[in-house]
């Protein structure tokens, strides 16, 4: 009996250890080593597209008419300037690369106080076939986290996403981001109030010739996180607009079963897919192969003004 109260005890002290040990090795790992040796953690609190300022400017925000829900093509696609023309309060709930996992998240916490008349979702391919690591660690780095973020670092079980959510969760303890603020002009991005980021300058036009080929199969986990999206959006009596924004025309071909997609997207529901609906110019329009230039931004969303809101 002595034997085992001092190997029970012999294991408690090693468990103990190892765990000190492995949060010191996080932290520091994070805190010193240089970006590209940082291959399984990515915590980075005020990144590309503005989600620290979005997500707390959301939780200021209440009763619009419209919300935005999607990836990059989202917040750098519509412009609630634009929306407020027409009469609408709309806020833009777009982070990057968001696949279906990150914004059934966002909508457990924000839905409520947003209480949208009309929810319209960008639908992107890619995002659909993805398995949701760059967006979970977008969020994680970007927000407050909580059950729902254990959860999501559960069902995606990556080393990942699951340093970065320890790191957070440790970075929230210790007050270690209280009053971080991001500059509202980074370069050629400015945040615009409503969560929408306006590109400033164009890109060279040779960018915008650059793509790679998408070769995917949808990922089960995306698609049932989205029939959970859009069966909770039915629940609340929301209306629902699923969409793909433009892309360029060489992207835009280089992706395989886009009847497929369309006719699976259709079944949910209202939907446009305006790489079909739209003829931008790839140079003029866009400012890179699947990002639309200020120009684009206006004439995508006058256009979608007129088919969806203006009946």
């Amino acid at each position: 009996m002595p034997e085992v109260r001092k190997f029970i005890k012999s294991v408690g002290i090693f468990l103990l250890f190892t765990t000190i040990m492995y949060f010191a090795y996080l932290f520091m790992w994070a805190d010193f080593m240089p970006r590209f040796l940082q291959k399984n953690i990515f915590y980075r609190i005020g990144s590309t597209g503005y989600t620290f300022t979005r997500l707390q400017e959301v939780k200021t925000t209440q009763n619009v008419d419209v919300l935005f829900l999607g990836s990059s093509h989202t917040y750098r696609g519509f412009d609630p300037r634009i929306f407020a023309k027409h009469g609408m309060k709309s806020f833009n709930l777009g982070s990057s690369f968001q696949c279906p996992t990150q914004t059934e998240i966002l909508l457990k916490r924000y839905l409520h106080t947003l209480n949208p008349k009309t929810i319209v979702y960008e639908v992107y391919y890619p995002t659909l076939a993805s398995d949701g690591i760059e967006s979970s660690v977008d969020i994680i780095s970007n927000d407050k986290n909580d059950m729902e973020s254990l959860k999501m670092a559960w069902k995606l079980k990556h080393i990942g996403t699951a340093n970065t959510l320890l790191y957070a969760y440790c970075n929230e303890l210790i007050g270690a981001t209280d009053g971080f603020k991001e500059k509202l002009v980074k370069e050629s991005d400015a945040y615009i109030p409503g969560g929408y980021v306006e590109k400033k300058a164009e890109a060279p036009k040779s960018a915008v010739l650059k793509q790679s080929p998408w070769r995917y199969d949808l990922n089960p986990l995306q698609v049932q996180a989205f029939e959970n999206i859009i069966a909770s959006i039915k629940k609340n009596n929301i209306r629902l607009i699923l969409l793909q924004a433009p892309i360029t025309k060489k992207l835009y071909q280089s992706f395989n079963k886009k009847e497929e997609f369309d006719k699976k997207m259709r079944g949910y529901g209202e939907y446009y897919n305006f790489n079909e609906i739209l003829n931008l110019d790839d140079s003029l329009h866009f400012y890179d192969s699947d990002h639309l230039s200020q120009a684009g931004v206006e004439v995508f969303n006058k256009k979608l003004i007129e088919l969806a809101f203006k009946k």
